[in-house]
């Protein structure tokens, strides 16, 4: 056998045919035999190669199934065929992705335009809430502060008040300390009693538009509560808004959120948020405008009070001026009437100074309780109240009045007793002396009423130019008649 037909088998001895056991065909290392003759090469085909040719003529057919030739074209044909449909399906596939991709990039490209030309509309209506909230907050402050003032005018003029009720009752109160027939209820006191009326009037008036005024204080204020409110409200929003609008996909604090779309439960819509500041704006302008109507009215009631009182106060004076010249001409009928009867009346002026004594105490007791009477008229609010005090008090003063007019009616009957002389100049010295004290009276009224027109710290009351009776001296005949009518003139005066 040449070097060929060693090649060749030793070639089929290192193929392994499948289906061969294990350790046959298996493919051995090459040896090389340079010394080897043709003998040798033979008797290593025999030995070695034998085995394996027996094998495949044993197990040359394949077990399992068998296709045709027409299978395998068909089977070549179905691949190429399904290759042909997957790639139509991908090229279909990334036609409609390239769609998609470009018509969400559009869509989300305009959605996010839409969203921020919205964005810059709500910023631009929420400003100008911000900016009429503004102006209507401004309009506010400024009616506050023209409230407050009139409010604090209608308080002054209020207090400014006390003074003209305090003479007006002062006046009263002198002129209660008239006696006998003096104590009258002329024009003057009507006109200080109208005077006190008007005052308490005018108090009350501008008491209500005070209270008024503070209330209306108060409800401004809880409209600018309101607006400010409001106000810090659109400047939060109008903070957000704008941050929101600067946000781009470039921003570093961009982020997932949990449930994005969720409504919140306090949330309102368009028409609710602008009726709540169109409700905040209309409440504040018409409280705006019943605090214009009402410093309107207050400053009205000022003015009107002042000229009422101004009115009533020259017409009290004029009043009480005339008083005084009709008392003055009085006194001076009784005084020529007591110059001509004087030196008449030594025999029983004794007796009569005991009665007027007593008068003259009865009177002292009578002021005292009346003064009582009048200072528990100050007591406040529910303490003004008629307890046995004020029965008690009551009852007093009339029995001191009944008892006054007892004496004066023992004092008549005496002077009755006397010749129709001591009795005409006992009641021209009565009158004279009532006159008199009635005069101081109504003078002291006419310097207390100065402080109406000179402020109180100003003003200094001037000395009585008016005599008493107690200072002058009347001609007499004896100097014992002479001191019996100086004390018959000291008791005359309460």
């Amino acid at each position: 056998m040449g070097d060929g037909a060693v090649s060749t088998s030793l070639s089929l001895c290192n193929h392994r045919s499948p289906g061969l056991p294990p350790g046959l065909g298996q493919r051995v290392a090459p040896v090389s035999y340079p010394c080897a003759s043709p003998a040798v090469w033979a008797h290593l085909h025999y030995t070695v190669c034998d085995p394996l040719l027996s094998a495949m003529a044993t197990l040359s057919v394949k077990p399992g199934q068998r296709f045709t030739v027409p299978d395998w074209h068909t089977s070549s044909h179905l691949i190429s065929a399904d290759a042909e449909r997957r790639r139509s399906a991908s090229h279909q596939v990334r036609q409609e992705a390239r769609t998609l991709r470009n018509e969400t990039s559009n869509q989300a490209k305009w959605d996010e335009h839409d969203n921020r030309t919205r964005l810059a509309e709500r910023i631009r209506s929420v400003n100008r809430w911000k900016e009429t909230l503004d102006k209507c907050l401004a309009d506010v402050d400024a009616e506050i502060d023209a409230l407050a003032k009139v409010k604090e005018a209608a308080e002054r003029a209020l207090q400014a008040k006390n003074l003209p009720l305090e003479v007006a009752i002062e006046c009263l109160t002198l002129r209660e300390s008239r006696s006998a027939i003096n104590m009258v209820r002329d024009p003057v006191e009507e006109d200080l009693h109208k005077e006190v009326k008007l005052i308490d009037k005018a108090k009350r008036e501008l008491q209500q538009k005070a209270s008024k005024a503070f209330e209306q204080l108060c409800l401004l204020q809880e409209v600018r509560q309101q607006l400010s409110s409001d106000h810090q409200c659109k400047m939060e929003a109008l903070e957000l808004d704008r941050m929101c609008l600067s946000l781009s996909v470039n921003s570093p604090n961009i982020s997932f959120k949990v449930n994005p779309t969720w409504v919140p439960n306090r949330s309102t819509t368009v028409d609710e948020w602008e009726q709540n500041s169109q409700s905040n704006k209309q409440r504040a302008e018409a409280e705006m405008k019943t605090s214009a109507e009402l410093r309107e009215a207050t400053v009205l009631a000022i003015a009107q009070t002042n000229n009422e009182l101004e009115a009533q106060r020259v017409a009290t004076e004029f009043a009480l001026r005339k008083r005084i010249r009709d008392l003055e001409k009085a006194y001076d009928e009784l005084q020529w009437q007591e110059q001509n009867t004087l030196e008449e009346i030594a025999d029983m002026e004794e007796e009569i100074r005991c009665l007027e004594e007593e008068l003259r105490r009865k009177m002292q007791v009578l002021k005292v309780a009346h003064t009582r009477l009048e200072t528990r008229t100050y007591r406040p609010h529910a303490d003004l109240c008629r307890d046995q005090v004020q029965y008690g008090l009551t009852d007093e003063v009339h029995q001191l009045e009944g008892a006054i007019r007892a004496l004066r009616q023992k004092l008549a009957e005496s002077q009755d007793s006397l010749d129709a002389l001591y009795r005409q100049l006992h009641r021209i010295r009565t009158d004279l002396g009532c006159k008199t004290n009635s005069l101081v009276l109504d003078n002291k009224c006419m310097d207390t009423r100065r402080k109406l027109l000179v402020p109180s710290e100003r003003f200094l009351p001037e000395a009585e130019t008016f005599p008493r009776a107690t200072t002058r001296t009347l001609p007499v005949r004896t100097n014992g008649q002479q001191e019996l009518v100086q004390e018959r003139a000291t008791d005359c005066i309460p």
